[in-house]
């Protein structure tokens, strides 16, 4: 137990030292420094410095759920091939073709999990800091940490948020302010995990992907995540459930744009994005019989390219006419065929000989 605490000693460091330069910023700015609304707003602040800093990780993130369901069926034929088959031998081959599967497409079930995988220690040392270095005590007693001081800590612990405490938590206190701020963050923060859980999950994956043992283990996760927090959350202190919450909707508001504007092939995402682009297109290109601007174009090009078409057509049927010879027949005369020049009237009628 040591050793985790001793870990975690530098990320309190860390966690500490970034809430109180948000402090700092927001007393620069006009806030009163011991109102428990500039200490949440640190919280705040806390949170999105995090989360900025895991933007890249998110993006991996991202990356490898469409990986995972690009080889989903790639997955389900290996799981199909083994299917029934108990023994080590076919065990063994079906974790190597999986795994070969997964460095071919340089992708890794874990990846999903990374953003959550590492705000855990910040979770824990905000929960240290909340639970521990708030705590009144005598000046020097060791519970001061980087730029959390003891005048800060004594501002801090004193601080109330709608009449509770950042370190009250609901089975914690007997006080109904405590215990209806904290019921208010926890539904917050449940509400936030499942709808972020079920926007990726439904929305963002294709149909192909929402079958198989894979999709059933997420389906259970959906349900499974937000109930562990219903039953941890009335241990965490407020401080920690605003982190949390923050945090989740942070990662709904991310994952809505990154979805709504770059969606997975395949998804009910994508399909509404083109919905959205056609109508947009309708709506900005009407022209004034209805058309879109790129039907008008392209019928226009139709037209003159029939009409090009029907004007070398006439050319090349009209006939060629013969030369006439001076004195040519009037209007209303039927022309005579040509003769050359030096031609005699016996040439005029072939096979009849001259008397």
């Amino acid at each position: 137990m040591d050793s985790i605490l001793s870990i975690l000693t530098p990320v309190e460091w860390v966690v500490a030292n970034i809430m109180v330069l948000v402090h700092q910023a927001l007393e620069f700015v006009g806030m009163d420094p011991a109102s428990g609304l500039t200490w949440a707003l640190s919280i705040v602040g806390l949170t999105v410095v995090i989360r900025i800093t895991l933007i890249p990780v998110f993006v991996r993130q991202i990356k490898a759920q469409r990986s995972m369901q690009v080889i989903a069926p790639d997955l389900r034929k290996i799981q199909d091939k083994y299917k029934g088959k108990k023994d080590q031998a076919s065990r063994e081959a079906m974790t190597k073709e999986t795994m070969a599967l997964y460095s071919e497409h340089k992708t890794n079930p874990f990846a999903s999990c990374l953003p959550l995988l590492l705000q855990m220690p910040i979770f824990f040392s905000l929960f240290r800091v909340l639970n521990n270095r708030l705590e009144r005590g005598e000046a020097g007693d060791g519970k001061s940490i980087g730029l959390l001081s003891d005048t800060l800590r004594a501002q801090a612990s004193d601080a109330t948020l709608f009449g509770a405490k950042l370190s009250d938590t609901f089975l914690g206190t007997s006080e109904i302010e405590p215990r209806i701020l904290a019921s208010v963050l926890i539904v917050t923060m449940v509400a936030t995990t499942f709808f972020s859980q079920r926007q990726l999950t439904f929305k963002n994956m294709p149909a192909s992907a929402l079958e198989g043992p894979m999709a059933q283990q997420q389906k259970i996760l959906l349900y499974a995540l937000p109930f562990i927090f219903v039953l941890s959350g009335p241990n965490f202190p407020i401080g920690v459930l605003i982190y949390w919450t923050i945090s989740n909707a942070w990662s709904m508001g991310q994952q809505f744009y990154v979805i709504r504007r770059n969606p997975t092939p395949g998804s009910e995402a994508e399909k509404a994005l083109i919905a959205r682009r056609t109508e947009k297109a309708a709506r900005k290109g009407l022209t004034i019989d209805g058309r879109t601007l790129e039907e008008a174009r392209l019928e226009e090009e139709a037209a003159a390219a029939a009409a090009e078409e029907e004007r070398r057509s006439r050319q090349r049927q009209q006939p060629k006419r013969n030369k006439r010879k001076k004195g040519a027949a009037k209007p209303g005369q039927a022309d005579e065929p040509s003769k050359p020049d030096d031609a005699s009237p016996d040439d005029s009628a072939p096979g009849i000989e001259s008397t």
